[in-house]
């Protein structure tokens, strides 16, 4: 049939787990089609934007100044009675840079470099549905190219995001626990009193969040994304009427106008249970490789996606694309990612279980602690002074 498309590797999202699955796949040889449901890849973002030079440095990122908004310097926590934590570069013997990327240009960027490795981008298609034949799945599309309405693929990467739908049609359980899904809302706002240079992020932590935090990442002098995110189990309140509460009543937001608007719900569960099936892997955010506490995912995504895009390119070598050959890359993701995600559960649950006055204790003592570097380990050993029993129960998570 002739609107059949013929692949070796599918891979269905253009974000950067996906853009970095079709730069390896098609570069160790398979040949790779991505397809993007929308018209221009990068928008809208969902994410804060920032990344350490260093997870760009480990996975072969050169940087580009077209899509780098701002150079971070460090991070500066404040409490709910407004101490304030700043950890700065300078001051510390682990330096502690990133970037606030403008994640247009970026994510692009990724696209058009897995495009020079070989791969074919499909923009404005959506799979629709798929379904398991002899040695792949034939994924029905929707798209600009009305000749072409199904894709046989031998491998699909399903890099589709937390919504993802390609897990479900695999049989994968890809399902969240209400409590263990975070509504986020985030304004890009212009008009701001940033401090520091602008060089800090942010994070506010307390009541303004309950279960979760609200963040300034600045992107200029005087822009930055604002946003926050709070756990649909601990408040009524929608993400968006958080986060009008907190730019109304901070210093450097409350002149602030608003000029683009993202919204979302992000899982906060860690890696899901299973990723792979036979001729099917799940990379970034559709396979739970988002920080359980900070729901940041554009290192995981990058990781993940650059192991999958290798391992599916030596399985097509190979041409054996069942589960057994494919959890290789689930290995890989159990030793690096996962058991990563699992610890951090156990530092979500306990930074989110803290009430405001705990929060305005934590940050005088990590005041008084003079921390070198910025780690889950050296942030949260200063409670020690402010709650022993409460440190108690991380010992496993931190040491």
């Amino acid at each position: 049939m002739n609107n059949i498309k013929e692949v070796d590797v599918l891979v269905i999202g253009a974000g950067p787990a996906g853009s970095m699955a079709a730069s390896e796949s098609s570069k160790n040889g398979a040949k790779t089609l991505i397809i993007e449901k929308k018209s221009e890849i990068g928008t809208p973002k969902r994410c804060a934007e920032g990344i350490t030079l260093n997870e760009l440095k480990k996975n072969e990122i050169d940087i580009d100044e077209r899509w780098v908004a701002k150079y971070i310097e460090g991070v500066k926590i404040v409490s709910p009675d407004n101490t304030d934590v700043t950890l700065n570069t300078k001051d510390l013997d682990v330096p502690a840079r990133g970037v606030i990327l403008e994640r247009k240009i970026f994510d692009k960027h990724l696209t058009m470099e897995a495009i020079r490795n070989g791969a074919e981008v499909m923009v404005k298609t959506q799979a629709t549905n798929m379904v398991k034949d002899e040695d792949g799945y034939l994924v029905s599309i929707k798209g600009l190219d009305k000749e072409i309405t199904h894709i046989k693929a031998k491998i699909v990467i399903g890099a589709d995001g937390p919504e993802s739908h390609v897990g479900g049609w695999a049989g994968l359980n890809t399902t969240v626990k209400f409590s263990e899904m975070d509504s986020g809302a985030q304004y890009e706002m212009v008009n701001l009193n940033l401090p520091y240079d602008g060089d800090l992020i942010e994070f506010y932590f307390g009541s303004v969040a309950p279960g979760g935090y609200a963040w300034i990442f600045p992107k200029g002098k005087d822009v930055a994304n604002v946003g926050i995110d709070v756990s649909n189990a601990r408040t009524d309140k929608s993400a968006i009427e958080h986060l009008n509460e907190f730019v109304a009543n901070c210093e450097e937001t409350k002149n602030g106008q608003i000029v683009e608007i993202n919204v979302g719900g992000n899982p906060f569960c860690g890696v899901f249970d299973k990723i792979v099936t036979d001729n099917v892997l799940l990379v970034g955010d559709a396979a739970g490789c988002i920080n359980p506490v900070t729901g940041g995912g554009i290192e995981l995504a990058i990781q993940s996606g650059k192991a999958a895009g290798t391992i599916a390119a030596k399985a097509i070598k190979e041409k054996n694309y069942s589960e057994e050959r494919l959890n290789e890359y689930s290995d890989y993701i159990d030793e690096t990612i996962r058991k990563k995600c699992n610890k951090l559960i156990g530092v979500r649950d306990f930074v989110y279980s803290l009430n405001d006055e705990e929060f305005n204790k934590f940050a005088k003592a990590l005041n008084d602690a003079n921390l070198k570097e910025i780690s889950y380990t050296s942030l949260i050993k200063p409670l020690i002074k402010v709650s022993p029993k409460k440190l108690f129960k991380l010992r496993k998570v931190l040491f």
